[in-house]
């Protein structure tokens, strides 16, 4: 199956930053997860192979270390990979995707111990069977395990950072401003690149008194105020 034919079984969910700040994350579907599952199922059962030629040549003690061994590769593995990689096991790494809480934020330790750990009820009766179905009933195709942890997986793919956004020309304000507003002014045009356009023109939207225009033309001109605020020609 395509990249294109994944993403379009995928929904995007979008929330707000206390900045203001839309993210999109676009959810993913079955298909990248459980070929993320088979990658890091085949990475663990490689690790717990060599670990067992190991604990062979150790007699008793190598029962010891294998189940050690055992425990931290099937347990702790997924755990300390989403949270100490930025959200990503080597399999989530390699198709692109990355745990998140459902906020936008980074995930944290006990989310990713609860979602880790309800696993074992996604898998019932086999094969992820109660984890893939809960998926198609959940907006974003959340398992039971997420939906607990309020977590999500999302596509992640490296990208560039987006390009500053640059408004030559700089013009007084239609009116005086306040100290708090002149800040507010100077803080939308330093996150405008962050920002999407339609977020911009609700912005521009509420200072039209301050630039004389609203929507599209507005978050320009208050970009414009921003560079006269700061000096810039």
């Amino acid at each position: 199956m395509s990249e294109h034919a994944m993403r379009s079984l995928d929904t995007v969910r979008e929330v707000y930053t206390p900045e203001g700040v839309a993210l999109r994350l676009p959810a993913a579907g079955p298909v990248p997860r459980a070929l993320a599952w088979l990658i890091d199922s085949a990475v663990r059962f490689s690790l717990l192979f060599v670990v067992s030629i190991v604990a062979a040549m150790l007699d008793r003690v190598g029962a010891g270390v294998y189940l050690i061994a055992y425990f931290v590769i099937f347990w702790a593995y997924p755990i300390l990979f989403e949270v100490l990689w930025d959200g990503q096991t080597p399999g989530k790494r390699v198709m692109s995707l990355r745990v998140i809480s459902d906020d936008g934020a980074p995930v944290g330790w006990l989310a990713s111990i609860v979602r880790n750990l309800l696993r074992t009820v996604d898998f019932l009766p086999f094969g992820y069977a109660t984890g893939l179905v809960a998926g198609f009933f959940d907006p974003w195709g959340r398992r039971l395990g997420d939906m607990v942890a309020r977590t999500m997986v999302i596509h992640a793919p490296a990208t560039a950072p987006a390009p500053r956004v640059q408004v030559d020309g700089a013009h007084a304000p239609a009116q005086p401003l306040r100290p708090q507003e002149q800040a507010a002014v100077i803080a939308f045009a330093d996150r405008a690149s962050q920002l999407t356009q339609a977020r911009r023109e609700e912005l521009a939207d509420i200072a039209a008194p301050v630039v004389g225009s609203g929507g599209a033309l507005g978050a320009l001109r208050l970009q414009g105020v921003a560079n006269w605020l700061l000096g810039r020609q």
